[in-house]
């Protein structure tokens, strides 16, 4: 871990008290704190979380999991009649899902947790969360103050790990690792097992590889030679465990890169972020591309990538687009600019629970929503 992160500094039963502050979304350390236990009651937490107060949770741990639960229940429930200006644009909607995301996202953070040096916690019925923690973080020196919300996601994405996720569509289990955006959503992956390979399909790269599934898929489907690149060290540690687990290592090369690996190849496949829109975290780095950067330099470089008879899939939903935020044309004017032509379309609708859950204020563009894999080649 690096130690430079900065340290935080409180008061227990008259001590002094000082560890480090570990934030995944880089919230800023609370400047106060105040210690809080079984018998708060979960509005006046919220009362003290809204004022920017650090509550560090000393009673029981289970409990405190209670009131977690608790302050998300009241977060989650619809304003009031009246309270909020409701508004009637996609994109104004989005904008208020995501204010309301990140406030919520910032009253949890202020729930915070003391581990030591070894990861342990000191309180009431404490997990073990030593190995966990161990796994993200590495070793430290000193104790440690993180929120209690992050503690249980790394703590989740431990028995994630251990448990692996079963990709129907490769008939095989996923180790997933914290902060990497795991394939829940299989539909994109069926879409890449129909469709049909280029002519020569030796050479394929993969450009943000994640947990490395695609280029699992591409190994399956029959290429000899695969580079997957990502910027994230997280994404490359997962992609080549996975594909050491399943022996593929002699297909599949994993590398760090911003977007591509040098030369060209039969096939280069991206599933890129969805939406142009500000990430809050760094695993929300997978869905949300500021801008649509990362869109916009793939489909420029690509060209440069592709051999003479090669073939791109962009997988990609149209959830921006039924949001406002992203058109239709604007995407086919950004595969026409860089000298590309579309093949083929391949399209299918999401699954995922979302597109039922009536009480998602995304619900009107969810069920709208068409997932694609567009065949891409130059000109």
């Amino acid at each position: 871990m690096n130690h430079s992160y900065p340290s935080i500094d409180w008061q227990e039963q008259s001590q002094s008290h000082r560890g480090l502050w570990y934030s995944e979304a880089q919230l800023p350390a609370p400047q106060k704190i105040m210690l809080i236990d079984d018998t708060i009651k979960a509005n006046k937490a919220m009362e003290l979380a809204r004022q920017g107060i650090g509550l560090l949770w000393v009673g029981d741990y289970q409990n405190g999991r209670e009131l977690l639960r608790s302050i998300t229940r009241r977060l989650d429930r619809p304003p009031r009649v009246g309270s909020q200006k409701i508004p009637t644009l996609p994109a104004e909607i989005f904008a208020l899902h995501r204010q309301n995301q990140g406030q919520k996202a910032q009253i949890l953070g202020q729930i915070l947790i003391a581990l030591t040096p070894d990861f342990v916690i000191n309180l009431r019925r404490g997990q073990d969360v030593s190995q966990a923690c161990k796994d993200v973080i590495g070793e430290i020196t000193q104790p440690i103050v993180m929120p209690f919300k992050q503690l249980l996601a790394i703590v989740s994405a431990h028995e994630w790990r251990k448990k692996k996720v079963f990709v129907p569509s490769l008939k095989e289990h996923i180790i997933p690792h914290f902060g990497v955006y795991s394939p829940l959503r299989g539909e994109y992956l069926e879409l890449a097992m129909q469709a049909p390979l280029p002519t020569n399909h030796v050479q394929a790269f993969d450009i943000g590889a994640g947990t490395g599934v695609l280029s699992i898929l591409l190994a399956k489907r029959g290429f000899e030679k695969i580079t997957a690149s990502d910027m994230d060290p997280r994404a490359i540690a997962c992609a080549r465990e996975n594909i050491q687990a399943l022996g593929l290592s002699e297909k599949i090369t994993v590398m760090q890169a911003d977007l591509f690996p040098p030369g060209r190849a039969d096939l280069v496949v991206c599933n890129p972020p969805w939406l142009p829109a500000q990430p809050s975290s760094p695993i929300e780095h997978a869905i949300f591309d500021p801008g649509s950067r990362f869109l916009q330099e793939f489909i420029a470089q690509l060209p440069e990538h592709l051999a003479i008879d090669g073939q791109a899939w962009l997988i990609i939903s149209d959830l921006a687009e039924h949001l406002g935020l992203r058109t239709r044309q604007e995407l086919l004017e950004l595969i026409s600019k860089a000298g590309l032509v579309v093949l083929e379309q391949l399209q299918t609708k999401p699954k995922h629970p979302k597109v039922q859950d009536e009480n998602d204020p995304l619900h009107f563009a969810r069920v709208k929503e068409v997932s694609s894999l567009w065949v891409l080649g130059l000109k």
